[in-house]
């Protein structure tokens, strides 16, 4: 919630009221079934943004907060009745029982130039690149099955809602699919929790901070204060002048409703800073308050005109 109000704050916008009734896009979105932890949903297709690829992953939820759940299979019991309903794989466990000319034939030619990947553990089908590398469980064309696995490494408490390299490394060092990288990508960037809690990127520049003063009188910082207790000409604001080595302070109140441009910054200035320690080599002041922001900037320009003061620093520090 706070990275949206961040990112809204940079609108200038109107909210309007509108019916609920009439509000039908919002009803969708809010209301979908499978968000509702009452009913058991056993599919939540993820958007393919993939022009390329037609398969689309598909998200399954085991029913941990559902009232009913339908039991589940033991993992390598629902791998194996899966091989028997993939026609890919199943005729490569056929060729590994009985590794004839019939059953060599019945498999395609890219297939069979890397039939060498495949070995049999019981009755799981492992895949290694080469006789170094770790042999890992084969998963056949099983949305609920790879869901179910995703979901271990990725969902589940132990899993820890890790990001895309880190869930693949994970998931890849057991397991094996065609695709198995593109797929994951998808159910991160459909992982609701992922999804509100990552922190924004910043595409700027990080802010630079101010450099430590090194003598009295030479940085000065200035800042304004209000909402304090009325005094006796209604003032309710004060201008706040301080040296950024020693620390010493002066103040000037101001009233609440004058702007920058009103409120002659620059006599203050004069009055409070420059007859006793002359002019600093620079001045802070924050660009995010609307009082000594843009305002001050415009209402320092004559004296900066003067000093041919031509380049500053604008940021938020």
């Amino acid at each position: 919630m706070a990275r949206w109000l961040s990112f809204f704050a940079e609108y200038n916008f109107v909210v309007h009221y509108k019916p609920g009734k009439n509000n039908i896009l919002a009803d969708a979105l809010s209301r979908r079934p499978d968000y509702d932890p009452r009913r058991l949903t056993r599919h939540q297709d993820i958007p393919d943004d993939d022009d390329d690829d037609d398969d689309c992953a598909t998200c399954m939820t085991l029913g941990i907060n559902a009232t009913v759940s339908s039991p589940v299979l033991p993992l390598r019991q629902q791998i194996a009745e899966a091989y028997e309903k993939d026609a890919f794989y199943a005729a490569i466990i056929r060729y590994l029982r009985n590794p004839t000319a019939d059953t060599l034939a019945r498999l395609t030619r890219p297939t069979r130039d890397v039939i060498t990947r495949y070995d049999l553990d019981g009755d799981l089908l492992t895949y290694a690149i080469d006789t170094f590398d770790t042999p890992r469980v084969v998963i056949p064309a099983d949305d609920d099955l790879r869901a179910r696995l995703v979901h271990e490494y990725h969902d589940a408490p132990a899993g820890g809602h890790l990001g895309r390299e880190k869930t693949f490394a994970a998931l890849s060092r057991d397991f094996f699919w065609p695709r198995m990288y593109k797929w994951i990508r998808k159910w991160v960037r459909s992982c609701e929790i992922c999804q509100r809690v990552k922190p924004a990127a910043s595409k700027q520049a990080p802010l630079r901070p101010l450099p430590i003063a090194t003598s009295a009188r030479r940085s000065v910082s200035m800042n304004f204060i209000f909402g304090l207790p009325r005094d006796a000409e209604g003032r309710t604001g004060v201008l706040v002048f301080v040296d950024r080595f020693s620390k010493m302070v002066h103040l000037a109140p101001v009233a609440a409703e004058v702007t920058a441009d009103e409120s002659a910054e620059e006599h203050l200035f004069l009055d409070l800073v420059f007859c006793h320690h002359g002019l600093p080599e620079s001045i802070a002041t924050p660009v995010s308050h609307p009082r000594s922001g843009r305002g001050c900037l415009r209402c320092w320009a004559p004296a900066c005109e003067t000093k041919r003061v031509n380049a500053f620093i604008v940021q938020d520090v």
